[in-house]
């Protein structure tokens, strides 16, 4: 079941080079599972019972599903992120270095392991808008070849390299695109030509660096999974699994991807943005329900943060704390930071624990050392926006930010079992207590 699901996976996350391939592919097994597609500047026609999903910017994503069974309903919210930390291509893409290179000019999108990206095979991807007569389309690409490269300098030209570096990403970040025979406009050119149009055409883009190694599930008893953007597409493929083979009839399910949360989430499209508010609002509204509803329908809800988490380093686990920390393969993930980093309290720690109880799932827990700054994720960002009981976890991993990370095969399963589980359930507040059903 392990290799099965990872080799899903696997397929899955050879389709998504950037953030804009993720959501068309999770869109297309939305669709393909009967989900219709909304797009927020349409009137709505929406139904208990019915199943829809809409996406902001192409690379946010939000699907859910309407119970036939309203009284009292809550919404069950999964959320997770489809963008991870790569290099952007600037406008103005070619640099030439003595009439003998073209380097293609970058600036770094999140928090990247800048040395894990030197002297492996490259390419690029991800969006262009193409004027067609009197209309601006968006289009896809991806240069599926190795295309270029980041190469390092040799250790005879940098003797101390290995004593420590600092990266400029301005300079030591640049790809090699050409050689002497390529020139300026090349790059343009090749873009428009995966478009299928004339360069003229091509107004506007946003396109990004991405890893061409394949994923790899590997070790002695072929137990990890190595990919680019793990985190978070990892969590993002296991909760899609889970949310469409949960059944629930009583409230509304609803499953959210985000942009932009490795640069902050504070954009349009974002965690921090007005998107699963608005779409909350808006099935509430589109089903007719009283205003009042709508409030006490948030008070009842739950949501699951899911992004990937730190699991112990073989080589230093003194960078871990040393009773809350977690292992691949082990389970499921639950974060808890003091200063609300993470939003889990006792009460969304209790219910989550309960949901993998009953999905026979094993739960473990993560803080960061209390002399050590951690990162932050979606559920205190989203948070400010909708205001419902959350829980943080994640999936472990190692070389978090890395252009190759690393997980165990099992985790995959323990979340799509946790998160089928979790849309299933039906837990409601009474006389001060939670009811879980």
């Amino acid at each position: 079941m392990y290799k099965k699901i990872s080799g899903e996976m696997t397929a899955f996350l050879k389709e998504c080079p950037t953030a804009f391939h993720a959501v068309e592919t999770i869109g297309k097994e939305l669709a393909d599972n009967g989900y219709e597609r909304l797009r927020e500047n349409e009137k709505w026609e929406i139904q208990p019972g019915g199943t829809y999903y809409v996406t902001r910017n192409d690379s946010s994503i939000i699907a859910f599903r309407i119970g036939t069974r309203l009284t009292d309903y809550s919404f069950h919210i999964a959320a997770s992120h489809s963008d991870f930390p790569t290099f952007k291509i600037k406008e103005h893409a070619e640099l030439e270095v003595k009439k003998k290179y073209v380097q293609l000019n970058t600036e770094g999108y999140g928090g990247m392991l800048c040395a894990t990206w030197f002297d492996r095979p490259l390419s690029v991807a991800g969006r262009v808008i193409v004027k067609e007569k009197d209309r601006l389309i968006p289009k896809l690409i991806n240069i599926d070849r190795d295309l270029v490269m980041i190469p390092s300098v040799a250790i005879h030209m940098n003797r101390t390299v290995n004593d420590g570096y600092a990266y400029n990403k301005q300079v030591d970040m640049l790809p090699l695109f050409g050689g002497e025979e390529s020139k300026k406009g090349d790059f343009k050119k090749l873009i428009a030509s995966a478009a299928g149009v004339s360069e003229e055409s091509v107004y506007g883009s946003d396109l990004y660096l991405y890893n061409r190694q394949e994923p790899s599930v590997w070790g002695a008893q072929e137990e990890f999974i190595s990919s680019q953007h793990l985190d978070d597409l990892q969590c993002a493929y296991a909760c899609l699994k889970g949310f469409l083979e949960g059944q629930q009839e009583s409230g509304i399910q609803v499953y959210a991807c985000f942009d932009n949360e490795e640069v902050g989430s504070g954009t349009k499209q974002g965690a921090g943005s007005t998107f699963l508010y608005d779409i909350l609002r808006r099935i509430h509204l589109g089903l007719g329900m009283p205003e009042e509803d709508y409030y006490r329908a948030v008070a009842g809800s739950f949501m699951i943060s899911a992004d990937n988490a730190h699991a112990v380093h073989p080589n230093h686990p003194e960078k871990t704390d040393a009773e809350n920390c977690v292992y691949m393969n082990e389970g499921i993930v639950i974060k808890s930071h003091a200063g609300q980093k993470y939003t889990s309290d006792a009460v969304s720690i209790a219910l989550f624990r309960d949901i993998c109880k009953k999905a026979d799932v094993p739960v473990q827990f993560f803080a960061n050392r209390s002399d050590e700054a951690g990162g932050s994720t979606l559920g205190n960002i989203s948070s400010g926006k909708v205001s419902v009981n959350a829980v943080d976890i994640g999936l472990p991993q190692l070389a978090m930010h890395s252009a190759c990370e690393t997980a165990g095969i099992k985790d995959t399963y323990y979340m799509i079992k946790a998160m089928k589980q979790f849309f299933s359930a039906h837990f409601y507040e009474k006389n001060g207590s939670i009811v879980l059903e």
